[in-house]
């Protein structure tokens, strides 16, 4: 998820300049884009006398993103000004002077962290193209650089090098498009070294594996189409070895290895190669043999771990998602923290969001249901906590909705879990549902969590429910690969399944269910509304695909190289039975058999669903003559990221809601 900037200053030109030329500019088919009267007369359309307003939920936070310094010295934070950017200050603790180090402009700050104790990393996109820049500015606000301009490269953060404070790893596709390699950055200069040739874009390389010196150990190459092989070398000068081969749907991907010195080839790993969900085992990767298994949850997939550096890596926890989250506390000294967080913080949950170099000063992230989040300061040395920031104190969780984890089985007899947030008045009367399908399809879940989305409609008398459906991460390798093949079908099912439980509980208006969901949840909106026209009274398609033909050819390109993984996943466009199935299932090729109201949104500079895949849906739909709402942000992507356009995209879907589930 990232984002950002191009689109205001098209529209700049639009507004001003010659219309015909500046609609040549901009992206997609511009004369489809509904007018800002016809939006703004949707979101007219829901009126009530609401405690808590759209801006309630969605106006970006006064301060957030709070971070130490590795030292402990200093206190990072981004704050909102009136103008919804959020620039990033630096707090001594110990002088309480506050500095604004840096600037939010139209390209959005996407990322931020401390290189070191004296310098932040940022990262930057353009209007949402997802091509991110590394940038790195020194803690007064000084030597602001952009450390990778280079056009068309998109930069990921791999790994840190605690000894060699003024470098950092990373990975660019600056060679070729397709293929990313890793480099040795200097965070002063830009100086790069290149650490290792990603040549053959048939079998290339695609993950890498370095130790805490910064010296490549291992790495993963993707083999004929769909085959991946680990390779290791136990020395800076041994030859690479092959290790493994595995098929790319079965986990066996490295945490990190072994620090402690017992293990020399050790790495621990996670693994799914002899059980269903994922497990952790410590793995000598020179004898090829598992040395110990770690953990295993029998029904949920370890997501997570961590160690404590200055105890000698000594293990502190393991973590997955269930219906909530879980800690698997390890060592003694995460024993006792765990126990005093838990007991200060009863029925919610945390997170460890920064964490100094000595480990004796923590940010804890506290939130659940009905908590947006509070920011905590925690001394170890002294065990005590102190709250530093509540993001959204204007929402007070005695008002919010409860996130009801859920479970039931699908018609084929897989257990389906899922969350369903349930407004304050279900007990009074039946009130309409929101089926809110997330995006993937394959990987992503929902998780129990505030979500100002589902508070927002549950604040307007709506439930809302999101279904896991197969396919959908955390569930072990059965449930994923069960929706293989499956989009437009049993991944449907799973929905409609949903609905019937849900149904099931008296509290639901039966005839007033709306869908509604953003990447692969926009098609499954668009997809709902084919194949079961009766049962949805209508939906909203947020950055959705709506064409499998044409999103294929719109990947981002350095996605080629996984595209054989992916028709293994979806449809097969080279399999003339796959094809037939794509065509039945591809909402903008069965436009007509949408007959309930739909309202589409794109952002324009979407790297993932091109705008194409929206401007197919909204022209056929209007061919018959079928009134489609459809908004477009010349300044986004893949979702949208800016303050002022979030808040125009949830009145206006509010004032869609309204208009058709009132």
């Amino acid at each position: 998820m990232k984002k950002v900037i191009i689109g205001l200053g098209l529209l700049c030109v639009y507004q001003m300049g010659n219309a015909q030329e500046a609609i040549k500019e901009l992206p997609g088919k511009p004369e489809l884009v509904s007018s800002e009267q016809t939006l703004a007369k949707l979101a007219a359309a829901e009126k009530g006398d609401y405690k808590y307003t759209v801006e309630d939920y969605f106006k970006k936070p006064a301060q957030s993103e709070f971070q130490l310094s590795p030292n402990g010295n200093y206190l990072s934070y981004r704050q909102r000004d009136t103008n919804g950017k959020r620039h990033v200050f630096i707090k001594d603790i110990n002088t309480k002077k506050t500095t604004l180090v840096l600037k939010e402009t139209e390209d959005l700050i996407r990322y931020y962290g401390w290189a070191n104790n004296n310098r932040l990393l940022y990262i930057k996109d353009n209007a949402g193209d997802e091509n991110h820049h590394l940038f790195a500015v020194d803690i007064d606000g000084e030597n602001n650089k952009e450390l990778t301009p280079f056009k068309g490269v998109k930069v990921m953060f791999k790994s840190e090098l605690p000894d060699q404070e003024d470098y950092i790893i990373i990975l660019m596709n600056k060679t070729n498009p397709q293929i990313f390699e890793p480099f040795k950055i200097n965070i002063k200069t830009g100086a790069l070294e290149k650490l290792f040739e990603n040549t053959d874009m048939f079998n290339p390389v695609d993950e890498y594996y370095f130790d805490k010196n910064g010296d490549l150990k291992a790495y993963s190459r993707k083999e004929q189409v769909t085959e991946k092989v680990l390779y290791y070398r136990s020395s800076k000068d041994a030859p690479f070895e092959k290790v493994i081969q595995t098929n790319w749907n079965q986990n066996f991907y490295m945490l990190d290895f072994d620090h402690t010195g017992k293990y020399p080839n050790g790495a621990y790993m996670i693994s799914t190669l002899e059980t269903n969900t994922n497990e952790v085992v410590l793995y000598d990767l020179k004898e090829k043999r598992v040395i110990k298994k770690m953990f295993h949850d029998s029904t949920f997939d370890v997501s997570s771990w961590r160690y404590s550096k200055k105890r000698n890596y000594e293990i502190d926890f393991f973590y997955y998602n269930g219906e909530k989250q879980v800690y698997v506390p390890v060592s003694e000294t995460y024993k006792k923290m765990h126990k005093r967080f838990t007991s200060e913080f009863p029925d919610k949950e945390y997170q460890i969001t920064s964490v100094t170099k000595n480990e004796d000063k923590y940010l804890l992230y506290i939130t659940s249901d009905k908590l947006y989040g509070t920011y905590y300061f925690y001394d170890q040395q002294k065990d005590t906590i102190e709250e530093l920031f509540n993001l959204m104190p204007q929402l007070k969780p005695v008002e919010m909705a409860e996130m009801r984890p859920i479970k039931f089985k699908s018609r084929d007899g897989l257990d389906i879990y899922g969350y369903l947030t349930i407004p304050k008045d279900s007990k009074e009367k039946k009130v309409p549902l929101i089926v809110n399908p997330h995006g993937g399809p394959y990987g992503p879940r929902d998780l129990w969590r505030f979500n100002p989305e589902t508070q927002l409609f549950a604040s307007r008398g709506y439930a809302t429910l999101q279904i896991n459906y197969r396919g959908s991460g955390g569930y072990g390798k059965k449930f994923f690969t069960a929706g293989f093949k499956q989009i437009g079908r049993k991944m449907l099912d799973d929905l409609e399944d949903g609905v019937a439980y849900a149904k099931s509980l008296g509290f639901i208006d039966e005839t007033k269910i709306a869908i509604y969901g953003g990447s692969y949840g926009g098609w499954a909106a668009l997809g709902g509304l084919v194949k079961t026209p009766d049962l949805y009274t209508c939906a909203v398609d947020y950055v959705g695909v709506s064409n499998l033909f044409t999103v294929f050819k719109s990947f981002p390109v350095y996605w080629k190289p996984y595209l054989k993984q992916m028709y293994e996943m979806m449809y097969d466009p080279e399999n003339p039975e796959e094809v037939e199935i794509m065509k039945a299932i591809s909402p903008a090729l069965n436009a007509e058999k949408i007959t309930k109201p739909l309202f589409v949104v794109q952002g324009a500079n979407d790297p993932r669903v091109n705008i194409d895949e929206s401007d197919q849906i909204v022209e056929n739909l209007r061919k018959r003559n079928f009134d489609v709402p459809y908004m477009v942000k010349y300044n986004e992507g893949h979702g949208f990221s800016h303050e002022e356009n979030q808040i125009h995209f949830y009145k206006t879907m509010m004032g869609f809601f309204a208009q058709n589930l009132k």
